[in-house]
């Protein structure tokens, strides 16, 4: 039996059409919420060009006061047609709504600029994979930040022995061009930078050397550069082929999920009202993360 009483039929419609996109009032809702997301974050780029903002700041900071009272009101609205608002609050979609609106009320108290950090609002696009129950594609998504968490220990010893090299690299340019080329290698410090710069293959051509040996050690640090670039990208690329093909490190409700999408099934968008997650089949009763019931009237029958 269930130990929460809903009753509360107001949460329950609201709950169905902000969170899912099963029925058309929910697909209408998150339609329109997508086309405010990228109105406001066009807003906001435009706003960024002086002479559109020199013209128009008048309309674009009605608008972003617009934009911002909206989101707003649409979080509000969460956290109360959640049964565990905390849950809702602290998920990845409820932080990104959270930051999504900060900015603007930041900008009374910080000044303005801050208000720039809107076009966070575009995480919330996301979203949009859930409405189309494209499952597999945020699977996929989760495959790679997998794989960059597993590589992070062979990634952070190669930027260490990257860090020695451009270290000892920069400190023997400064050595050869310091006499000669002062005005640009003026100190060890700035002669790493000129080391960062070049075996990162940017080449951005503020510092250079005019030396022969000083030219003879560039050209090498050039070619080192295209050899370090590919140690790190083979690290995420083996990891994520163990992934993809032994699945060792996929949790199991995210696999089953993946495996209804690539099997043509259809899977849910319904997001549980108490822990706020998603991905359950579509003859789901109960949340397959918490164990509540998904709808009150299943809810009515187990009481």
């Amino acid at each position: 039996m269930s130990k929460h009483n809903t009753g509360n039929p107001l949460k329950e419609r609201l709950h169905e059409v902000i969170f899912e996109a099963d029925t058309p009032e929910g697909k209408f809702f998150d339609s329109i919420l997508i086309v405010m997301i990228i109105a406001s974050v066009l807003i906001v780029m435009l706003e960024s060009v002086p002479s559109y903002r020199d013209n128009f700041h008048g309309i674009f900071y009605s608008l972003e006061w617009f934009f911002t009272i909206f989101f707003t009101a649409e979080y509000i609205l969460r956290l109360y047609c959640t049964y565990r608002p905390i849950k809702y609050a602290t998920s990845f979609f409820g932080v990104i709504d959270l930051l999504a609106i900060l900015p603007t009320y930041l900008a009374l108290f910080l000044g303005a600029g801050i208000e720039s950090l809107m076009v966070i609002r575009a995480l919330r696009l996301l979203r949009v994979f859930r409405i189309f129950k494209m499952v597999g594609f945020l699977q996929q998504g989760r495959l790679i930040l997998n794989a960059l968490n597993n590589s992070r220990q062979k990634i952070f010893v190669f930027l260490f022995f990257v860090s020695i090299v451009v270290c000892i690299f920069g400190s023997i340019m400064y050595v050869i061009e310091g006499n000669v080329n002062g005005e640009e290698f003026t100190s060890i410090p700035r002669s790493i930078y000129w080391a960062i710069v070049t075996v990162s293959t940017v080449g951005y051509g503020d510092i250079h050397p005019v030396t022969s040996l000083g030219q003879t050690l560039a050209s090498i640090l050039m070619i080192l550069g295209y050899a370090i670039i590919a140690v790190p990208t083979g690290i995420v690329s083996g990891e994520i082929v163990s992934e993809n093909i032994n699945g060792k490190k996929l949790k199991k409700k995210h696999k089953k999920i993946l495996e209804k999408e690539l099997a043509g099934l259809q899977v849910s968008t319904q997001v549980c009202r108490y822990c706020s997650k998603e991905g359950h089949d579509i003859d789901a009763v109960f949340c397959m993360y918490c164990g509540e019931a998904l709808n009150a009237e299943d809810e009515k029958k187990e009481d």
